[in-house]
């Protein structure tokens, strides 16, 4: 059993099973992506090689470059509106006393809920006769919002729509980071006289500096690849206001049958998220590590 052990075949076989469906799965899908990338292909008739062309008409599509503005529209929100809220909510949590599991719970469930209902819910809230916003806006005088078929107001609500499926995820996030904190720094700090607001300034965030920095990486992930609930509300309407680029591509792929395009496209949308990460790794990554150490 011993010599069994010693034997690396041994461990190969093990590892085998999940190194072919790894390669069948991922692998080759990838590289036959960058493959179909370079052709003119309708996904039935033999693909075409036409080189770079597809990449060169993606970046003169006017309605593409539309979607790299909506996505960064979002990656903007995410980041400096959804993360502030995020935090201020979490750091609002950690100092009830009373039913903050029953918070905690509120806030996370809209996260478990598929994008598809999200997106479904919030069409029936946005409706402009019957939906509840505009029920509420009305106690005010204002006027009927067309807010899936306004251009201006369409992308608004599908960032608020998002952000409300999200927030509560990351909420609980930091929320766990907040309460790891040693009570006696808070303790301390108040006795020396400092605010609530100078706590949370001064001790608890930088304390979950880190986690914060996470959440920002997973929002700048989320905002890369938004797509479903534009399909469920807008499908990218109305004329492309909503349009991201991950639902340009569905539409060009799926709907009009240019898998060659649909795939370079997706091929610019993954050079886009890797080169947005690196270059947040190499701005804020020595920070972190900084803080940390």
């Amino acid at each position: 059993m011993a010599g069994t052990l010693k034997n690396p075949w041994i461990y190969l076989l093990f590892v085998l099973p999940a190194l072919a469906l790894y390669v069948l799965f991922f692998i080759y899908p990838m590289l036959s992506s960058v493959y179909y990338g370079f052709t003119d292909w309708d996904g039935l008739n033999e693909p075409r090689f036409i080189g770079l062309d597809n990449f060169a008409e993606a970046f003169s599509d006017s309605k593409f470059r539309q979607s790299i503005l909506n996505n960064v529209y979002i990656l903007l929100f995410s980041v400096f509106v959804q993360i502030p809220v995020i935090v201020f909510f979490a750091i609002l949590i950690s100092g009830v006393k009373r039913l903050q599991g029953f918070y905690k719970t509120t806030v996370f469930m809209p996260s478990i809920v598929s994008t598809a209902v999200i997106g479904i819910l919030w069409g029936f809230m946005y409706d402009p006769e019957a939906g509840i916003v505009n029920k509420f806006l009305g106690l005010f005088g204002v006027k009927e919002i067309y807010w899936l078929a306004d251009m201006k107001m369409a992308m608004w609500a599908i960032l608020i729509a998002n952000a409300w499926q999200w927030v509560g995820f990351y909420i609980v996030l930091v929320l766990a980071a907040i309460l790891a904190i040693p009570r006696e720094l808070n303790e301390a700090a108040e006795i020396d006289g400092a605010s609530g607001w100078q706590r949370a300034l001064r001790i608890t965030i930088p304390l979950i500096w880190p986690v914060i920095s996470v959440i920002v990486m997973l929002s700048i992930a989320g905002a890369m690849k938004v797509v479903d609930i534009v399909l469920v509300m807008t499908g990218g309407g109305p004329v492309g206001a909503t349009e991201v680029m991950a639902s340009y591509m569905v539409t060009k792929a799926i709907r009009f049958g240019d898998y060659g395009y649909g795939t370079a496209l997706s091929l610019i949308i993954f050079a886009i998220a890797l080169l947005i990460t690196a270059f947040y790794q190499l701005a804020f990554g020595r920070t972190n590590e900084r803080t940390d150490g």
